[in-house]
């Protein structure tokens, strides 16, 4: 069975994101979404979140650096189960601003997280 590393969707009317069938089982501790290090989304696992993400963000506690990632994945992060019958994440507004994403979205696996971003005419737009 091949690796899923990609999956365009369009969001349904209440802004969810459908998972693809084949890799929800990543997403059985449930799902953490932030902003990104630019103009996109991270989608984490739960339990990656909680096992690599926490830790990396305890950090110094005078450490700018740190502070300012903190701020940037804290800021309006949601968590919570991915639903069990249809797979879907609810994704608030305040998100799919930041990202300036509309209906369509581009995921791309970057590690152990997925990275969110709108569709364009050229596909994946992360912008500055």
């Amino acid at each position: 069975m091949a690796t899923i590393d990609y999956f365009e969707r369009r969001l349904d009317d209440k802004k969810r994101l459908t998972i693809p069938s084949e890799i929800r089982a990543e997403f059985k501790s449930g799902v953490v979404v932030t902003r990104g290090f630019k103009k996109y989304l991270h989608l984490y696992s739960k339990a990656v979140w909680d096992d690599l993400v926490e830790p990396a963000l305890k950090g110094d506690i005078l450490d700018e650096t740190t502070a300012d990632i903190n701020v940037q994945f804290r800021t309006g992060k949601i968590e919570g189960p991915l639903d069990a019958k249809q797979g879907r994440i609810l994704l608030e507004q305040h998100l799919l601003d930041y990202a300036g994403i509309g209906k369509d979205i581009i995921a791309v696996r970057a590690g152990q997280y997925w990275r969110l971003s709108r569709k364009t005419a050229r596909g994946f737009k992360a912008q500055a």
